[in-house]
This record gives C-alpha cells, structure tokens and sequence, in this order.
C-alpha cells in the first residue's frame, strides 16, 4: 500500500474516489466457479467435474481419517492409513490419482511437533474476534485538520503509538475509514465551553460508522506569532472560530487591538502564519503546534476557563460488543412523524429505569424540515421537524437499556443506536501546559 504523509492532509474523498482507491489494503477475494475448459493443477488435480468432485470428497474423507483413530497397518481406508499423501483408486465411483499433499493434523502438539500434553485448541469465541475497547498498536486513525491540532492530540490519547492520518474536512474523516484508508476516525463532537459540533452529528447520521469509544481532552491554547514579533505589532488573530470565542476575554485583558479572523482549525492558524511569513498576525493553538512550526509563544494558557474540555468519539466501521464490566455510554438518534410531542414519552422510558441522560441534542430534520398542519378555522400551522441525539449511562447488554430502548421504538418512526461503548474514566485535570 502506498504510505500517506501525515504532513499532508487527505484532500475530499468524493471527487478522487477512483484514485483513491489504489490507496486500500488488497483484498483477496475468492470466486468460486465451474468452468467447463481444460484446467490442471500441479498435483495433478483433473479438469471435469467429477474430478473437481473427487477432489472434494478426498479432502473431505482425509480430513475425516486424521481425526479417527486408525489401524496403522491397514491401508484399506479411503485416503490411505499409511499418511496423508496416499494415492486413492475411486472416489464417488470415479477413478481418479491424487497428491493432496496434505498435512496431517497432530493434535495437541506445537509448531515444532512437540506434543503439549495433548491438550485441545481452545475455540475461538466472539470475544476473541471483538476488537477491544482500548486497543490502538499499529492502527490508522484519521483525524481533522494538520499535525500540531486538538484532535491529533486526542487521536494519540485514544490510540496510544497509532499512525494519525491528517484530513482538511470531517467529512473527509468518515470517508477515510469507510474507504478502509483508515481503522478509525476520532473526532470532536462538543466542548464544555463551546458547546456542539453541530457539523458532526450530522454527519453520524450520514455514515454508517459506529461509535466504539470516547476521549476527553483538556484544552490548553496559546497564542503563537512568528520569532521576534511582539504582541503590540499584532493587528491580527486568526485561529477556530471557537478556539477565538474560548480566548475572547484573556485577548482583551492582555491589550490587543486585533482583529479576529475564524479559519478551519487552530494548527492551520499556525501553519498558515508560518508559511506566509505573516509577522502582523498571531494565531491560537497548542504549544505542540509552536514547536512544529517554528512559532513562539507570546501568552500561554491564554483559556478564559480552565474547565475547557472537548469530549471526542471514536469512530470504525464495526460496533464493539458492549461489556457489563465497566461504566459504558450508549449513543442514539430518534425521531417521530408527530413532531415533538413524543419527546416527553421517550425521556420517561429512561427515568423510569434509572438511567441517567448525559446528553440530548436536536438537530434540524434534513429530509422533511418543516410539517404542516391545516385548519380551516385558523388557517395552516408551521412546526419544526428535529432528530433528537441522546446520550445515556448504560450498556446495551445490561436488561434496562434493552427494555427503554424497546419502549423508545414504539414512540418513534425512527431509532438508530449509533454506539455502545466505555466512558472515558480518566482522572480529571484541568487544561495546562504539555
């Protein structure tokens, strides 16, 4: 596979979906087909079907004599009680000599052919094949915005040595992980002073991606300007525009007559100064973004609270099997043909069985936005359609949230789970400097 730079972001997936594709893991796929031409195998496998039959059976009845105990002196049985490579003289009334070359199966023993105490393989169960829930080695994780950002910070924290993989857009994150460029998406979905990112629970309504985790980072800005620059030269301050709205206090204590200009992240803030050689601008972003770009830090901590969290969602294109072990978050997305009425309804499912809400959200129904309502008397009445996004304390394999969720879908025309997954339990500390 072609190795992607993580010092270039991957540009909008939808327009170069062809070229991109090259960009994905190779696959084996395999086709079973019966052709009628003549085809022969180096062990001497026939081209007709009853010999394409034959060969089945032979698999099949070896197989089957390994795991039977046998005669070692008689070699009357069908494959031969001498060993795997045995010729076989009919098979299904079909005459037929075959090297199959197989290996015979030694239970119980190693690689090496030492036995260990003739102990069966264990099974694998479902829990072998779940991916777990704080696993991150060697995985792909996209990312929005350049190297330097919040959200690179959060990917490293979510999947610790991962490969993060820069994208200019969050739509552009989804698309990487659905397209198999990446293993998961870690993005912003709210900040505890900012408040949603409205962008990107419209866009988990889209994608069929799932929510396997959460990561809280504390948020710690600076303000950056070029080497030598001085904070009253600045006439500029350019970054997020919530990182602007999070700073606007601290920007106005420490004297600066600047304008404030929103661009896409606050790493790009710093890159784009950089880049231009801009020394009548200064951007805000994170100490790591200073030291990638060459950028000195002219205030730090420059957060008008210092409870500035921006809670992330892991994304991947798989659900995790949801635990009872530890505190877990489930995620949904509902809405119903009656409007809102049914809000009071769906929350009284949760009360009712003790499950504590941590969040809900309305968002704008994009498929039918506005209902209306005839009368003949007062004329028609205008409503706001909404999907509601919630967020509750509960496991989807614990009995109670199975039981709310099954009333939830008698009130609503529709109900999507978008994720069961662990909370993120790490221990509180306030933003500060890396």
């Amino acid at each position: 596979m072609q190795a992607i730079s993580p010092s270039s972001p991957l540009k909008s997936l939808v327009p170069t979906r062809r070229r991109l594709a090259r960009l994905t893991p190779n696959k084996l796929i395999l086709h079973c087909i019966y052709r009628s031409d003549s085809v022969h195998f180096s062990n001497g496998v026939g081209s007709s079907r009853a010999d394409w039959q034959s060969s089945c059976a032979i698999l099949a009845s070896k197989v089957v004599s390994q795991q039977q105990p046998t005669d070692i002196s008689g070699g009357d049985s069908v494959g031969g009680g001498g060993g795997g490579g045995d010729h076989v003289a009919a098979v299904n009334g079909h005459k037929t000599s075959i090297d199959l070359n197989l290996i015979p199966l030694n239970k119980g023993s190693t690689d090496d052919g030492n036995s260990s105490n003739n102990k069966p393989m264990k099974p694998l169960t479902i829990t072998d094949l779940s991916p777990a829930p704080m696993h991150g080695s060697q995985l792909r994780v996209a990312y929005q915005g350049v190297p330097g950002a919040y959200s690179e910070a959060a990917a490293g924290k979510a999947y610790p040595n991962c490969e993060a993989i820069p994208c200019d857009q969050f739509e552009v994150a989804f698309q990487a992980v659905e397209l198999w460029i990446a293993d998961r998406a870690v993005l912003p979905v709210e900040n505890s002073l900012g408040g949603s990112i409205h962008r990107n629970y419209d866009l988990l309504l889209r994608h069929r991606l799932h929510i396997v985790g959460e990561v809280q980072l504390p948020v710690h800005h600076c303000l950056l300007a070029l080497p030598g620059v001085r904070k009253e030269y600045i006439t500029r301050v350019i970054s997020h525009p919530q990182a602007l709205a999070q700073c606007e206090l601290t920007l106005t204590k420490l004297g600066l007559q600047a304008a404030r200009e929103a661009v896409d992240d606050t790493a790009g803030a710093a890159e784009y100064i950089a880049a231009n050689n801009l020394r009548d601008t200064a951007a805000i972003a994170s100490a790591r973004a200073a030291e990638l770009y060459g950028m000195q830090i002219l205030a730090d901590g420059i957060q008008d609270d210092s409870s500035n969290v921006t809670r992330f969602v892991m994304l991947a294109r798989e659900p995790i099997i949801p635990r009872t072990d530890r505190p877990f978050k489930t995620s949904i997305v509902f809405a119903h043909d009656k409007g809102t009425s049914v809000l009071f309804k769906v929350l009284s499912a949760f009360a009712f069985r003790n499950i504590s809400l941590t969040k809900i959200e309305s968002r704008p129904h994009r498929n039918r936005p506005i209902r209306l309502v005839d009368d003949a008397n007062v004329g028609t009445a205008k409503h706001f359609e909404y999907m509601f996004y919630v967020d509750f304390e509960a496991s989807m394999a614990e009995v109670r949230a199975q039981n709310a969720l099954a009333e939830v879908q008698e009130f609503t025309s529709f109900l999507r789970v978008l994720g069961s997954y662990p909370m993120d339990m790490t221990p509180w500390c306030p933003s500060r400097g890396d």
